[in-house]
């Protein structure tokens, strides 16, 4: 029996990691990627205004905790009145990054004095102290994140936001917001398959020509659902 499939899927093994990673998805090395960080709305005037601020603790000691996962940013803060909630978009210098996949890890505290950056917890690692099984980061120095947008936030208050981090000195004069490839040179992101590109090379987008779906040939994947 045969299955008509239109579309395609890929692997890279190149060292040019995508800015987005779905979340179980391990981060390599040095990468920059997109992040989000839930909070109130109170706190995220003051993180857009100047900045994150290390954690004097946590699940894996000092440092900013951010997640790939948008749905889990938009959890926090916990208990709160979902109004007050607001998920920061992020980009993240991870750095040099330890994997912490369970409970008691003997560098579950003490990974950055051992030379990383970034910590990170895999989802559905069946650590007790992550629940919701959900995957987490926490990121050592708050120099390493920037804040780029706003993933979510109550309607009263989005256009507050938005503007507040328009005028943020965080963002004048910096090139946070391209990601940069491992020769230091800045780059883009193609908004249709997430992959860093260089701002002299943009990717070339157009329809499917099943399904009229805006497509690149560099996504990973692309499943076509029209049949003929």
């Amino acid at each position: 029996m045969s299955l008509p499939f239109y579309g395609w899927e890929v692997s890279y093994d190149d060292d040019s990691p995508r800015v987005e990673l779905g979340a179980s998805q391990e981060p390599k090395d040095r990468g920059i990627y997109t992040m989000y960080h839930g909070t109130s709305i109170a706190n995220a005037r003051l993180i857009i205004t100047n900045g994150f601020r290390q954690s004097s603790g946590g699940m894996l000691g000092k440092g900013v905790y951010v997640s790939r996962d948008r749905k889990k940013a938009e959890r926090y803060p916990l208990k709160s009145n979902p109004s007050d909630r607001v998920a920061l978009e992020l980009r993240v210098r991870v750095g040099r990054v330890k994997r912490i996949d369970k409970d008691n890890h003997p560098m579950q505290y003490t990974w950055n004095s051992h030379g990383y950056d970034t910590a990170w917890v895999p989802p559905n690692c069946g650590m007790i102290a992550v629940p919701s099984g959900l995957e987490e980061d926490c990121v050592f120095d708050p120099k390493n994140i920037k804040v780029v947008g706003i993933a979510r936030a109550a309607q009263n208050v989005l256009t507050e936001l938005q503007q507040l981090l328009a005028d943020s000195p965080q963002n004048q004069g910096s090139d946070w917001g391209a990601a940069s490839n491992a020769g230091g040179v800045a780059a883009d992101v193609c908004s249709v398959c997430r992959r860093k590109t260089p701002q002299s090379s943009p990717h070339i987008q157009q329809p499917c020509w099943g399904c009229g779906e805006n497509v690149c040939a560099l996504m990973t994947k692309h499943v076509c659902p029209v049949r003929f």
